[in-house]
């Protein structure tokens, strides 16, 4: 969606009402889903990993809903800026107290995201449950994106650092996340995107597939000693949203010889809950770059 569309939708809806903003944005998804075969082809092939046992008909169906479906990232971000209040959106969470325990108790944490549901709102929803919430957020740079700069742009209103992360990252930026984190805050970076082809990443499983993850979270987690917890926010079929953040995950090794294995492990457990995560709410996957590697021998 380019941003001059995107302006010119929500210009109109504050008039109309957001019926307007859901009539353009479903020609948008429709547009992208005929005209990039390419992109739609990747989420075909992820959903016939996720239902082997169905056809290409079928995985062409889940894409097509898949597209539809993340329209709502977008009608949700117009109504947070229409009425600038995350009130006008319903939403639950649960496991919040595990972030304030981190808060409270000075240990810091990794706030691991994935492309599953909106972790845009996860972030807002956060900050608006504690305002007083020290959330410093790594996100990946797209180049000619202007709807990604106006998202980075509302999140940094609403009181979070945000560490934009290019094709070369910077030492430095680890180093700050890494002070950051011991000085009591919290950390927030995605675990199912690598930003570039430099960037370190684990091997991990994945529905069947072999699947490489950044590295970096659980480095943080490690050089830290932060606990890593996972959040997930999805929605469900009556529009609310439901935040979850899992128990803290510890990532530690007694040497340097023993980080490659701790790193590992924690690469390989958050594969395996966004895994199950996906299998519960495998329309909310907005993770359109090519993700599978090749299958796993049995």
């Amino acid at each position: 969606m380019s941003a001059l569309f995107y302006r010119f939708s929500t210009a109109v809806s504050r008039w109309t009402g957001a019926w307007f903003f859901r009539f353009s944005a479903w020609f948008v998804a429709t547009g992208y889903f005929l005209f990039f075969p390419f992109r739609v082809a990747e989420s075909v092939r992820f959903y016939r990993a996720l239902y082997p046992e169905r056809g290409r008909l079928y995985a062409l169906g889940c894409a097509w809903r898949q597209y539809h479906n993340f329209t709502g990232v977008f009608l949700d971000r117009f109504l947070l800026q229409d009425t600038e209040d995350i009130g006008s959106i319903s939403y639950s969470s649960h496991g919040r107290w595990n972030l304030d325990n981190a808060i409270d108790g000075k240990t810091g944490g990794v706030v691991l995201m994935s492309h599953v549901g909106n972790w845009e709102m996860a972030a807002h929803i956060l900050k608006k449950k504690r305002p007083d919430m020290p959330l410093l957020l790594y996100m990946g740079i797209k180049h000619k994106e202007r709807i990604e700069r106006m998202q980075k742009e509302s999140l940094a209103q609403s009181g979070i650092r945000i560490i934009a992360v290019g094709e070369e990252a910077s030492p430095f930026d680890i180093i700050e996340g890494i002070q950051w984190l011991r000085s009591g805050g919290l950390v927030s970076i995605t675990g199912d995107v690598v930003w570039h082809e430099d960037q370190r990443t684990v091997p991990a499983e994945f529905l069947g597939h072999r699947i490489r993850l950044p590295e970096t979270p659980h480095l943080l987690a490690l050089m830290s000693g932060a606990p890593l917890f996972l959040l997930f926010t999805l929605r469900n079929h009556e529009g609310q949203y439901a935040c979850s953040i899992s128990d803290p995950i510890y990532v530690r090794a007694d040497n340097r010889s023993e980080r490659g294995a701790a790193i590992q492990e924690s690469v390989q457990k958050y594969a395996s809950v966004l895994e199950e995560t996906v299998r519960e709410h495998p329309l909310e996957w907005y993770h359109f770059r090519r993700f599978l590697g090749e299958k796993v021998k049995d």
